[in-house]
């Protein structure tokens, strides 16, 4: 929304100019106002010609193309001050711009009876024929004592002031969209809330957490379901980078994005949190932060380190130190720690799982953004935002058409959570986000950039130390049947040096990991030793021939070049050095006569950088590198790193980041439409997960679950003895207070009165009655299973 301010008066100091300078900033997510000094406006003579002076013409021009106007309002003399009355003089005599705009006026005084006379006469002069500006009614904001109503900064302090203030300009907002045939909302919204925050991982919960602390009703939402939540954060090995020194950190990560730059304010804000991380442990978490550097002695349950810093060649890596809960990592440790913080403030905070959100809701003309639809239990909801909307959803690992796009492969299989799909990406774009980073990922495996591949939708295993995968009779062969990297490199994240660049490996659509009958042998002797192998499926999705030829055959790969590959390590091992990459030769034995083995690989990803650009308050940036109004941003999507990763990084970001946009966006300005909608608030699956493993079970009792209803999640105790089902309760529920709570008490007694979940619904709550037969189902799965010791 375009609006233009008048400063009516042409004194140099003026209380009026300072009011319009601050509703400036403070109203700039809802508007752009435009400040206009009257000093240049010349006498009105009534000219007889058309040639007007430039400064009244270029005025004329500016409130023409505006959606409103603003009149800061001096009272001289219980009147109007002769140069605002001036200016309406020339704009009503041959041009006419304020006709039919909507007007609001404003006022400041050094006493305490504010501008009202000079405010009364000027709607009588704005009505005038000629004039024909339409003023704001009501709404009459008046500033007394003006001298001391402001502070150095230009900001208004008075509590009261400020909060009449949004409310008059709120109403002025409304006043234009109604005056434009714009409808105040075109938008049926099902539920409100101070801040949504979409993504329940380490950023997410982070971001409700602080946003929930500065007093605003918070909606989580995440579209993993119960106990799968946690995006990547519950995966990670759960060590956060820190560092003692600002500037050794600042050194270390410039030369880390080099030769890319990162945007100083924004990396010095995650840099300044990050040399703060004990702290924030110690204040925000309540723990007392183990720093691996120091704390970490032999014979803990985590290794002593050498160096801390992933790149340690690098300047101010020496500062670098991980923090950590506990002495324990690769535990889901800090994750615990995080959404316990969540479930202390349910009081604040509702949160909704299985639930996935398909679009920001944006208004058409401020840009701002009003709130999110989500799909949830097969119905699509708007819920409403009064301050803004912080995306922490995670990366696009999980969606093929983005890897595809920016990461050269079709399918990368994640080592983290499956449910990162690029829903970010896409929505953030819809609102005309500037994208970063896109290109940058990061891996790790069972070697550089690869793992084992698993059926669709699977996670990869991620196994670091099982030495008789780099050590042997053993390589890894591309799509064409030839090596392709050193297979004892080792690797920073899936990234390995080549030609003086860190760089995971170049993506093959199917390579294998080839070996020969004295190497099978020592993986069966390693079976045989320890009772399993660190991957239990290993030897069965091996490959097995006799030849080479007939291995090639099996795997998809030339034979010429299969055998050509054998030979060259052959080669190698006997000369004692591997001319081809580098290859320690101490880790090489020969291949012998066979048979052969082989197992599939697979392209891997631990986590996706890129996404919408931020600054270093997390608003989310659009392409003129403007904040989009109460759009806020944390975590993998759109994280910091541009090049090589130092590992922490990202726990670190989503700490840092987290805390910004909940801050952020619990503290922005209100949207400026009154949303009353509640009928989806209330609900709080985390809160309900958790109380329903906590229901007491008797012997012979089960406890079954579904999400079906329409309110969230049923969960049911089921009683079941002897081939009947004696009794069911429903001791979780959401559904309405109409018919959904006449299925709630009658459904179950049909169910124990047939002995079965085969009955009708209850007409006009057939959702409902769904859910409490899916649910019983679920226990009755549980009580006809047979025991196990």
């Amino acid at each position: 929304m375009k609006l233009i301010a008048l400063v009516g008066t042409t004194a140099a100091k003026s209380y009026n100019r300072d009011l319009l300078t601050y509703m400036q900033k403070h109203f700039s997510a809802q508007a752009d106002i435009d400040v206009n000094e009257i000093t240049e406006i010349p006498l009105f003579n009534e000219p007889a010609t058309d040639d007007l002076p430039a400064a009244v013409q270029t005025l004329n021009d500016k409130i023409s193309h505006a959606d409103g106007i603003i009149i800061g309002v001096p009272e001289y003399d219980h009147a109007v001050p002769a140069a605002l009355k001036n200016v309406i003089e020339w704009l009503s005599y041959q041009l006419h711009p304020f006709a039919h705009k909507p007007i609001m006026l404003v006022g400041t005084s050094l006493g305490v009876q504010g501008t009202c006379r000079a405010q009364e006469e000027l709607r009588s002069i704005l009505n005038a024929p000629g004039v024909d500006g339409i003023v704001l009614p009501g709404n009459e904001y008046m500033l007394s004592y003006a001298q001391k109503a402001f502070d150095q900064t230009g900001t208004l302090t008075q509590d009261g002031s400020v909060k009449f203030l949004e409310s008059c300009f709120k109403n002025f907002v409304q006043f234009v969209k109604m005056l434009q045939g714009t409808p105040a909302s075109t938008v049926k919204w099902q539920g409100n809330y101070d801040v949504i925050v979409l993504g329940f991982g380490g950023a997410g919960a982070t971001a409700a957490r602080f946003a929930a602390d500065h007093g605003s009703k918070v909606l989580l939402v995440d579209t993993a379901p119960f106990g799968h939540e946690g995006g990547n954060t519950r995966y990670s090995a759960q060590h956060v980078v820190t560092g003692e020194s600002l500037e050794k950190l600042t050194a270390y990560y410039r030369a880390l994005s080099a030769p890319f730059n990162t945007p100083e304010k924004t990396l010095n804000a995650y840099l300044t949190g990050m040399s703060r991380i004990p702290e924030y442990f110690q204040k925000y978490l309540g723990i007392k932060a183990v720093s691996w550097k120091h704390d970490i002695k032999p014979g803990d349950a985590v290794a002593v380190k050498k160096t801390m810093a992933e790149y340690p060649e690098l300047p101010g890596s020496d500062t670098v130190d991980f923090a950590l809960v506990h002495k324990r990592d690769k535990d889901a440790g800090l994750w615990k720690v995080l959404r316990q913080e969540v479930l202390k403030r349910t009081d604040n905070i509702d949160v909704w799982l299985d639930s996935r959100a398909q679009h920001l809701i944006q208004d058409p003309v401020s840009k701002v953004i009003r709130g999110v639809q989500i799909e949830r239990n097969h119905q699509v909801l708007n819920i409403h935002a009064t301050h803004g909307v912080v995306m922490a959803m995670g990366g696009f690992e999980n969606n093929s058409a983005l890897t595809e796009t920016y990461l050269h492969s079709h399918h990368l299989t994640p080592l983290g959570t499956l449910y990162n799909r690029g829903d970010g990406i896409r929505m953030a774009q819809e609102v005309g986000a500037k994208m970063w980073h896109m290109t940058n990922y990061e891996s790790h495996g069972i070697l550089p950039g690869i793992t084992f591949k698993e059926g669709p939708n699977e996670r990869g295993r991620q196994i670091e130390q099982w030495p008789l995968l780099r050590h042997g009779s053993i390589f890894v062969v591309a799509d064409d049947g030839t090596r392709y990297f050193p297979e004892d490199a080792k690797h920073r994240h899936g990234h390995i040096q080549t030609h003086g660049s860190w760089l995971i490996p170049m993506m093959n659509q199917h390579p294998y990991i080839v070996f020969d009958q004295h190497q099978y042998a020592d993986f069966k002797q390693q079976l045989a030793d320890r009772g399993r192998l660190p991957y239990p499926q290993f030897l069965d999705k091996l490959v097995h021939a006799e030849t080479i030829a007939d291995l090639a055959d099996k795997i998809g790969v030339p034979a010429d070049h299969l055998q050509q590959t054998v030979a060259d390590f052959n080669h190698y091992t006997e000369a004692g050095r591997d001319y081809a990459f580098g290859r320690d030769p101490k880790t090489m034995r020969a291949i012998d006569d066979g048979p052969y083995y082989a197992i599939a690989a697979t392209n891997d990803v631990l986590n996706t950088q890129g996404g919408p650009q931020r600054n270093e308050n997390a608003q989310i940036l659009n392409t003129n590198d403007q904040p989009i109004p109460h759009l806020f941003g944390a975590g993998e999507l759109g994280g910091i790193i541009a090049n090589c990763y130092q590992g922490g990084g990202n726990l670190a970001e989503c700490l840092i980041f987290g805390k910004l946009a909940g801050e952020s966006a619990a503290t922005t300005t209100a949207d400026d439409e009154l949303v009353n909608a509640t009928k989806a608030n209330g609900i709080n699956d985390l809160a309900d997960g958790e109380s329903a493993a906590n229901v007491p079970l008797a012997p012979n009792q089960y406890l079954g679950s579904s999400n079906s209803g329409l309110g969230g999640k049923v969960v049911v105790r089921v009683t079941y003895k002897d081939q009947a089902i004696q009794n069911v309760e429903v001791v979780q529920h959401h559904e309405s207070e109409d018919v959904g709570l006449v299925a709630v008490s009658k459904i179950p007694e049909e169910i124990v009165a047939a002995n079965s979940t085969e009955v009708d619904a209850i007409s006009g709550a057939s959702a409902s009655s769904r859910a409490i037969k899916e649910a019983v189902n679920d226990a009755l799965k549980q009580a006809k299973q047979p025991a196990t010791n």
